[in-house]
């Protein structure tokens, strides 16, 4: 009989900093499109759907990579590397996965439903592009990035110009810190002939990604402008910029993985200050 550990560890709730960095975009989507907290049902939908659908993440990923994870100091011990699950019971976890996801996403309307069919077509697509592209963590950062479209259409409000800002901060801010994340695994997948950014730029990552968070502040300076928010959404962002140059600071100092850790906090900081804002403003119209 497999142990239940096993499945709990193949779908990473054992380690939820990822189930966060999903979150956080989510959740700024929710509550910029409904100008405050959303209605309890679109919350509960929304959630349930990030806890799902990166699980199934997770296990599909893992399938991608079983004969790769191996051979990788630091995903050896995956519960399919290591063998205690099998190929089959892997793929019946993603199907069950997969089904709940459906019978979440069935509840939005019909935009946020084919919103959700391009995002699984992203998510589909990630594990492979690792073999041909150094730039995977594009693809990434768009299948994190489509909650926040969803998020507006499944609110009734128009894919704005609030929208699409959030949707490139969305693109980015992955694209950051899985090159943070990716650095630690730089000689290993140089031997298996994966690809990452981190790859790509090598000694220069830690260049690349300080270009990455210059410009995620100016899109959100532009944001906050653009949706008058208070001082809190401001404290945020300041508290965010010395995230920043803390992460820069770890990267020189070879912490990179350290650095990545950083961001769960750093989006929950962001949205708290976007959350408490909002309480403070009139409703515009143009969101």
């Amino acid at each position: 009989m497999v142990n239940g550990s096993a499945y709990w560890r193949l779908m990473r709730f054992h380690r939820p900093v990822g189930l966060l960095l999903l979150l956080w975009p989510t959740l700024w989507a929710l509550w910029l499109a409904n100008h405050g907290m959303p209605p309890w049902q679109l919350l509960i939908i929304f959630i349930d759907g990030v806890i799902v659908t990166r699980a199934a993440g997770c296990i599909l990923n893992d399938l991608a990579d079983r004969n790769f994870d191996g051979f990788v100091e630091r995903t050896k011990d995956r519960p399919l590397a290591c063998g205690e699950l099998t190929v089959q019971q892997a793929k019946k976890a993603l199907w069950l996965l997969s089904g709940l996801a459906l019978v979440l996403v069935v509840q939005l309307n019909a935009l946020s439903f084919l919103l959700s069919l391009l995002a699984a077509a992203l998510a589909l697509s990630y594990p492979y592009l690792k073999r041909i592209s150094h730039f995977p963590q594009v693809v990434l950062g768009l299948a994190f990035a489509m909650p926040i479209p969803m998020a507006f259409a499944a609110s009734g409000k128009a894919l704005s110009v609030h929208c699409w800002l959030l949707f490139a901060i969305g693109v980015i801010w992955p694209l950051m810190y899985d090159t943070a994340y990716a650095i630690n695994d730089q000689i290993d997948d140089a031997k298996l002939g994966l690809k990452s950014t981190a790859l790509w730029f090598g000694e220069r990552s830690a260049v690349f990604i300080g270009v990455l968070q210059i410009l995620l502040m100016g899109l959100w300076i532009w944001l906050g402008l653009l949706a008058s928010f208070t001082s809190f959404f401001w404290f945020a962002l300041g508290l965010n910029a010395l995230g920043f140059i803390y992460q820069q600071i770890l990267l020189q100092q070879a912490y990179a993985f350290k650095a990545f850790l950083t961001n769960q906090w750093l989006g929950g900081i962001l949205w708290l200050g976007i959350a408490l804002s909002l309480q403070t403003l009139t409703p515009v119209v143009a969101m």
